[in-house]
């Protein structure tokens, strides 16, 4: 278990240092022309890279029955945040999302923290209610009326990549548990058919379906940041154009140390760049499935899986995004992207596996 727990952290720390590194490299020329400090960017998530360092530390020392014991009161604290970031004045628009609360020149974003509240609930539930998920009624229904509630509140803000990744993990969550297979496949054409609805009725999502098919319908619109990523990412070669001298980052690939990074490391550091995010993922992946078996506990285990599955799920959707594969979500490359509350989140979300695999033995 300590074998893996340090393979996990040594993953999670080398994620985090390269992506301080080429946040730097990626942002130093729109913070300089932005903020007139190239460092801007650079120092803002080494602070909380450092906060993040004191979270786990913290974090793993704390007993993970805790999280156990008071779910549905940090459920219920996730909720009420969910309900005041829609509230005009309390929330903050951010690229046409009110998913923010501003503190400063900082912000926070409760979908985040929300994300970590629903996987501990889910635990709870699945391991309190093992016998019953064989139950569409009195297993299965209660919990996924709990996760579509929260997953209409945060769609209402909107931010439809987190709400697909937070659903999406819990699902996954109930797969693994006692539940019949048969009821997937239902779900499975209900959320499609639904996914197909929303994407309907929000011509902003229909317009990023348009360009994902062919972006050259929107060159200047709804198909630049796709045309912009894949100019970046076509020049990279073997081992890229070296560190700091992107071309795309001067203001072609809009704001580009956030949700398009990947496509920076690529256009600098080539294939090699990509086999080392993709390498420190696999072993993140690969530490927190061996952590999950071997671990005891039926609620510690789904926390281990949840938490594992969601920060795999988002690192991938955003893969695909950066090269093409899969319309435009927002979602951010987790301790890649630039962002206060995804990196805190990521971290502390490693901070409970760490946790469990000290108090699990």
């Amino acid at each position: 278990m300590k074998k893996y727990a340090k393979i996990l952290l040594c993953s999670i720390l080398v994620l985090s240092i390269f992506g301080i590194i080429m946040i730097y490299s990626s942002s130093n020329v729109w913070a300089t022309y932005r903020y007139n400090n190239p460092y801007k960017f650079l120092i803002s998530q080494s602070v909380f890279f450092i906060i993040g360092l004191i979270i786990i530390t913290i974090l793993k020392k704390i007993d993970y029955k805790i999280y156990y014991k008071y779910s549905t009161k940090i459920l219920i604290f996730c909720f009420i945040l969910l309900i005041l970031v829609l509230i005009p004045g309390i929330g903050s628009i951010r690229n046409g999302s009110r998913s923010w609360f501003g503190i400063g020149g900082f912000g926070i974003q409760p979908s985040e923290i929300a994300k970590i509240g629903l996987i501990i609930f889910t635990s709870k539930y699945l391991s309190s209610n093992e016998r019953n998920m064989r139950s569409i009624k009195n297993g299965v229904l209660p919990i996924l009326l709990v996760i579509m509630c929260f997953f209409v509140l945060i769609l209402l803000e909107p931010d439809f990549g987190t709400a697909m990744v937070i659903t999406v993990t819990l699902i996954a969550m109930i797969f693994v548990s006692n539940a019949k297979l048969s009821l997937f496949i239902g779900t499975f054409i209900l959320g499609l058919l639904g996914i197909v609805a929303l994407i309907i009725i929000a011509p902003y999502r229909m317009a990023r379906i348009v360009s994902f098919l062919n972006p050259w319908v929107d060159p200047l619109g709804s198909g630049f940041q796709i045309i912009q990523s894949l100019y970046a990412i076509g020049p990279g070669g073997l081992l890229g154009m070296g560190l700091m001298n992107s071309r795309q980052k001067n203001f072609y690939l809009p704001e580009p140390q956030t949700d398009f990074i990947f496509s920076i490391i690529s256009e600098e550091l080539g294939f090699l760049g990509v086999l080392i995010v993709v390498g420190l993922f696999f072993l993140l992946f690969y530490s927190s499935i061996k952590i999950f078996f071997k671990t005891k506990d039926l609620f510690a285990k789904y926390l281990v899986f949840g938490l594992s599955f969601g920060i795999i799920l988002q690192a991938l959707l955003n893969l695909f995004v950066v090269v093409g594969l899969v319309p435009v979500t927002g979602v951010t490359l987790p301790f890649l992207s630039y962002g206060g509350s995804s990196l805190l989140v990521s971290m502390a979300s490693i901070g409970v596996i760490l946790s469990i695999s000290r108090n699990n033995i």
